[in-house]
């Protein structure tokens, strides 16, 4: 079985679609397939579904979800729902399990495209940390390419897939940073200044974005456009929240001003070491 998650929930096996549009029993099946190959409790689907306000028949109508997803599965195994050739003589009961005390979905070896995305993030975290630029910046990029939109974007996600679903929106933003750190290291400036300007037109609040789109603005010779670019930081801030910006940017911001040697990227990478020298 493959699963997405990171984008419009979707299931496959074989390459035959899962289809499942009711909207209780995909949150049930979302939530399976986010911790696939693990025992997801009754309690924990009974609280995603209804939250603190279950019905009286509760446990029958669990039970008749899980059996409209075993019916959805067995129609993408075949006419039968079986797959003996696939090792799956029980068909869809092989795949959603009833183990005790909850449910497991075993994707037999298949992919979930988040697991996917957590190893290659991994992956880039390990090259960042050894002075890798183009190794974490191809890694990031490769897990990125992953999404296609916000993640469950079009499941009615209760208090449990709403916090996964929440936890992934953050770990995107996380590794595009990263990403982006790994190309400002490449000496990317001028690639880099037209999806920052966008991010930071869609984050007016995020520090992180608008400190690195100072950065590439000022490395590319536009020294004026990367102090107004802390003026309209700074302005959204006290509107909003009634802050300054961090001590981190308004370091980068004095070191703007004084056309800091730091800021070079020849600098900075000599500062850094040998190895980030080399990779410039």
């Amino acid at each position: 079985m493959e699963i997405s998650v990171l984008g419009p929930f979707r299931a496959t096996l074989s390459g035959v679609p899962v289809h499942l549009t009711a909207v209780k029993p995909r949150k049930v099946f979302a939530l399976l397939a986010l911790q696939a190959g693990e025992v997801v409790s009754v309690t924990s689907l009974v609280e995603e579904v209804w939250g603190e306000s279950p019905p009286r028949s509760v446990q029958t109508t669990l039970q008749t979800y899980i059996l409209q997803i075993r019916n959805a599965i067995a129609a993408a195994l075949g006419d039968d729902g079986t797959a003996d050739g696939a090792g799956l003589p029980h068909g869809a009961k092989s795949v959603l399990v009833t183990e005790p005390g909850g449910y497991r979905l075993d994707i037999h070896g298949g992919l979930l495209d988040a697991h996917e995305f957590d190893a290659l993030s991994s992956a880039g975290h390990r090259a960042l940390d050894h002075g890798d630029w183009a190794g974490a910046s191809s890694f990031f990029g490769r897990a990125l390419s992953l999404w296609h939109g916000r993640a469950l974007a079009d499941v009615q996600c209760g208090p449990l897939l709403e916090v996964e679903a929440t936890r992934l929106d953050e770990s995107r933003m996380s590794v595009l940073q990263r990403r982006i750190e790994a190309d400002l290291r490449l000496g990317r400036h001028h690639e880099l200044i037209g999806e920052l300007s966008g991010l930071a037109a869609r984050h007016p609040l995020h520090e992180a974005v608008h400190e690195q789109l100072m950065l590439a603005l000022y490395r590319v010779g536009r020294r004026s456009d990367a102090l107004a670019v802390y003026r309209q930081l700074r302005r959204c801030l006290n509107q909003s929240l009634g802050l300054d910006p961090s001590p981190s940017v308004e370091h980068l911001h004095r070191a703007v001003l004084d056309s800091s040697p730091q800021l070079d990227l020849d600098t900075a990478a000599a500062a850094t070491g040998p190895q980030l020298a080399r990779a410039n």
